[in-house]
C-alpha cells in the first residue's frame, strides 16, 4: 500500500478534507525521503531484518542450541524442587526472546527479493519446526511441568495460564501416553497428512474443463473472454477452478451455462470421497487416542466454543433464525428467474447470479465509480485516522529504519494520552517478483508486561498492490478497501496486547477469537461518517465519497445474504457431523442434510461437495464454522457499543483493555461478556440482515 509519514500533531490538529489533504502531502514527501535515508536501529524491537542467506542458517542453529540448553535445564529439575523460577520462569524466557529471532529467519521466505535469502528462509524454518515438535514430545519437560501444577507453588493466575497452556500442548502431542500409544499416534499422524495432502494433490491435478460458444457465456465481460482459451471452432475453454467458475456463476445470463459449469465442478475427484472417508476414520482413532470422544471435540477443545456440541447449538440455532428470511429471499429470486427466463426451475447453480441480478436492481452499485474514490494513499491515512480517534492510538514513521526494500515502511505506535510507545509495525504493500501474493498480517514480536517492564509488539502487514498505475496512485477495489481494514484490524490488536506471556498474546490466540477484532474493524468501511473519512475523488481528493454511495453501499452489504450464509452454515454442519459421528454415509449425510437446512433450494443431481471441499481434508477439518463464530460476535460488539457513536474514544479504550490487551490468560468469552454487559449473542447478526432486506 502506500507511503505514508504523518506527523502526529497534524493528526490530532486536523480533520476531514483538510487532514487528508495534508496527510497525502506527506505521504508524498516520504515517498520521496525513503530513497535516501540511512538505516538506525529500532529501540525495543529484537526483529532483524536484510539477514543474509548465511546470516539466517547461523541465527537458526544459534536459536535452536539456545533451546535445547534451556529445555535441558528444566527436564534437570528435581520433581521435589520444581518452582516458577526454574521451570516456568526459563521457558517464558525463551519464549518471549526467541519468537522475534525465530520471525527474523522465517518472513525472508515471503518477501525477500533473494532467491538464496528465501531458499535458506525456508531451510531454517524446515529445522526450527522439527526442533520445536521435538521440544512438544520431550517427557522429560513435560513430567517438570505437569508436577509444577500439582504443587501450584503460589502462581499467579497469569502463570497458572501458562502453565496449562503448555500441559496441554505437551498432552495433545501424545507426551503423557505409553510408548505402544505414542507409536500409533506417530503413524495416524503420518497417515492422516499423507492422505490430506493427497486430497488436495487430486484438486490440483484435475484437468477438467468444458467448452462453450460466445452465445453460451451471454453475459460475461470481454475482457474475462478474451482470457480464455479459444479453440478453432470458436468454443472456449472454462476450467474447472475457482477463479474461471465463480465468473460464470455471478454473471452469465444463460442458464444452462450455470446448470453445466455447476455440475462438473461440483463432482470433480471423486476418488475425494474415499480418501476423505479414511481421513475422518483415523481422525476420530487420533482423538480417542488423546482421550477425546470424537474428532470435533479434540478441535475445538482449545477454542472459544470449547466443543462440539456448543458449535451444534450455534449453528442451528443462526440457521433456524435466519429461515424466514431465506425463504423470501428465495420467492424473490424464484420470481425474478422466471421473469427472465421462463419456466426453467431455480436451483443452486442459479443463487450467485440472480442475488448480483437484485442487488444491482435495488442498489444501483457501480464499484467502477466507487473505485475512484479510494486513492490507496487516502485510505491508508483515514485508516490511521480512525485508529487515532477510536483507539487513542498515534502512528509516525520511523525514519532511517532498516528495511527489506525501498517501498517497505515501519511506524511507530503510541499512546496519545501517555505518550508512551505501544508498539510497532511494518507495512510492505506493493507488489514486487518472489513476494507473498495475498494480503496478511504477520506477528514479528509479541507483545509482554512482566514484573514492570514491557516487551514491545511488533508487527507486519504485507499485500500485493501495483504502486503506481499510469502514473497515478493505486485505486482500491472497495473490496480491498474492506480486506485492507481487517487486516488493520489484526495490526491494531496485536500492538494493542500486553499479556504476561509471550506465548499467550498477539495473533497466536484461539482461531475462533482472534478474526473478531479485525471483522469488527470491517464495520468501519459501511458507514458514512468514516467512509467520507477515507475517501476522495482521486481527481480531487477534497471531494470524499456522496453519502447516497455510503447508503448503497450499507444496505447492499447484507441484503440477500440468508440463503448464502445458510449455505455456508450447511458446510460448517457438514463439517461437524462427519468429524463428530463414527461410520458416516458422506453420500446419504449430503442428501439428508441439505433440504433441511436449505429451505427449499434443489440440490444439483450428480454433485458431491465432499469430493471437492478442502477444509474438510486440510486446515479447517471441524473447525469450518469460525469465520461465522466470530462474524456473529463482531456484529454483536459493533452494534451493542459503537453503532450509536463510531468515534466513541472512551468505548474504543475500553474495547483496547478489555478486549485486545489481555490476551488469552483469560477466557475470550468472559473478555467480551466483560465488555458488552451481557454474554455475546447471534440477535445484532440478524437483526442488520433483517432490516437490510
Amino acid at each position: 500500500m502506500a507511503k505514508q509519514k504523518r506527523d502526529r500533531n497534524n493528526l490530532i490538529a486536523l480533520t476531514g478534507a483538510a487532514a487528508l489533504v495534508a496527510i497525502a502531502v506527506n505521504f508524498a514527501i516520504s515517498a520521496i525521503n525513503n530513497k535516501h535515508r540511512k538505516t538506525k536501529d529500532v529501540p525495543g524491537s529484537k526483529v532483524r531484518v536484510n539477514l543474509s542467506a548465511s546470516e539466517i542458517m547461523k541465527l537458526a542453529e544459534s536459536i535452536i542450541n539456545k533451546s535445547k540448553q534451556v529445555h535441558d535445564a528444566v527436564a534437570s529439575v528435581s520433581l521435589e524442587k520444581v518452582g516458577y523460577v526454574n521451570v516456568i520462569l526459563p521457558l517464558a524466557e525463551l519464549e518471549a526472546q526467541q519468537f522475534p529471532l525465530i520471525q527474523s529467519c522465517v518472513f525472508p521466505k515471503w518477501l525477500s527479493a533473494s532467491e538464496d535469502v528465501r531458499k535458506a528462509s525456508a531451510e531454517a524454518e524446515r529445522k526450527i519446526d522439527a526442533h520445536i515438535t521435538m521440544c512438544r514430545k520431550r517427557e522429560d519437560v513435560y513430567r517438570v511441568v505437569k508436577a509444577l501444577t500439582v504443587t501450584g507453588d503460589g502462581l499467579t493466575t497469569d502463570a497458572k495460564s501458562f502453565t496449562r497452556f503448555l500441559v496441554r500442548e505437551f498432552e495433545r502431542n501424545g507426551v503423557n501416553l505409553t510408548l505402544s500409544k505414542k507409536e500409533e499416534l506417530q503413524r495416524l499422524t503420518a497417515n492422516i497428512d499423507e492422505l490430506s495432502m493427497q486430497y488436495i494433490h487430486n484438486l490440483d491435478d484435475d484437468c477438467s474443463f468444458l467448452l462453450f460458444t460466445d452465445m453460451e457465456l451471454e453475459g460475461l465481460p470481454q475482457e474475462f473472454l478474451k482470457s480464455l482459451e479459444r479453440f478453432e471452432d470458436g468454443k472456449r475453454k472454462i476450467i474447472m477452478r475457482s477463479h474461471q467458475i465463480s465468473p460464470v456463476l455471478e454473471l452469465c445470463k444463460v442458464g444452462s451455462t450455470r446448470r453445466a459449469v455447476a455440475i462438473s465442478y461440483g463432482h470433480r475427484c471423486e476418488a475425494n470421497v474415499t480418501i476423505l472417508e479414511q481421513l475422518i476414520q483415523l481422525r476420530h482413532k487420533l482423538a480417542r487416542l488423546l482421550g477425546f470422544a470424537n474428532y470435533a471435540d479434540y478441535a475445538t477443545d482449545d477454542r472459544m466454543a470449547k466443543s462440539s456440541s456448543k458449535v451444534f447449538e450455534f449453528l442451528e440455532s443462526l440457521s433456524a433464525s435466519l429461515n424466514d428470511l431465506a425463504y423470501r429471499e428465495l420467492s424473490m429470486l424464484k420470481a425474478l428467474k422466471k421473469k427472465e427466463e421462463g419456466e426453467s426451475p431455480f436451483g443452486m447453480e442459479d443463487l450467485s447470479y440472480y442475488v448480483k441480478r437484485i442487488k444491482d436492481q435495488q442498489f444501483h452499485t457501480n464499484f467502477g465509480v466507487i473505485r475512484q474514490y479510494f486513492p490507496i494513499n487516502l485510505v491508508l491515512s483515514g485508516i490511521f485516522k480512525i485508529c487515532q480517534d477510536l483507539f487513542g492510538l498515534g502512528f509516525k514513521e520511523v525514519e532511517g529504519a532498516a528495511v527489506w526494500h525501498p517501498d517497505v515502511q515501519l511506524f511507530s505506535v503510541s499512546d496519545l494520552s501517555s505518550k508512551e510507545l505501544v508498539g510497532y509495525f511494518y507495512l510492505d504493500l506493493y507488489s514486487r517478483v518472489g513476494k507473498y501474493a495475498h494480503t496478511c498480517v504477520i506477528a514479528l514480536q509479541n507483545g509482554l508486561l512482566s514484573s514492570g517492564s514491557r516487551q514491545i509488539p511488533v508487527a507486519l502487514l504485507v499485500s500485493q498492490f501495483e504502486k503506481e498505475v499510469d502514473g497515478h496512485p493505486r485505486l482500491l477495489q472497495f473490496s480491498e478497501v474492506v480486506n485492507l481494514f481487517h487486516e488493520f484490524g489484526h495490526v491494531v490488536h496485536h500492538i494493542c496486547n500486553c499479556a504476561s506471556f509471550s506465548k499467550l498474546s498477539g495473533l497466536r490466540l484461539d482461531p475462533d477469537f482472534v478474526e473478531i477484532p479485525a471483522l469488527l474493524m470491517e464495520n468501519w468501511c459501511y458507514e458514512s461518517l468514516s467512509l467520507r473519512l477515507i475517501s476522495g475523488f482521486h481527481q480531487d481528493i477534497t471531494k470524499p465519497i456522496k453519502d447516497d454511495l455510503c447508503k448503497s453501499l450499507k444496505k447492499w452489504r447484507c441484503s440477500f445474504s440468508a440463503l448464502k450464509l445458510k449455505q455456508e452454515i450447511f458446510y460448517c454442519l457438514f463439517d461437524q457431523i462427519i468429524h463428530s459421528t463414527e461410520n458416516v454415509d458422506i453420500n446419504g449425510l449430503f442428501k439428508h442434510l441439505y433440504p433441511k437446512v436449505m429451505v427449499g433450494l434443489p440440490l444439483l443431481r450428480g454433485i458431491n461437495p465432499a469430493s471437492c471441499f478442502p477444509r474438510t481434508a486440510i486446515g479447517y477439518e471441524a473447525t469450518c464454522y469460525s469465520h461465522i463464530w466470530s462474524e456473529v460476535f463482531a456484529a454483536d460488539i459493533f452494534a451493542s457499543k459503537f453503532h450509536d457513536d463510531i468515534f466513541n474514544l472512551q468505548t474504543g479504550l475500553q474495547f483496547r483493555n478489555k478486549v485486545l490487551a489481555p490476551g488469552i490468560g483469560k477466557d475470550p468469552l468472559e473478555m467480551l461478556s466483560d465488555f458488552i454487559g451481557r454474554e455475546p449473542s447471534i440477535q445484532a447478526f440478524l437483526d442488520n440482515r433483517a432490516d437490510i432486506n
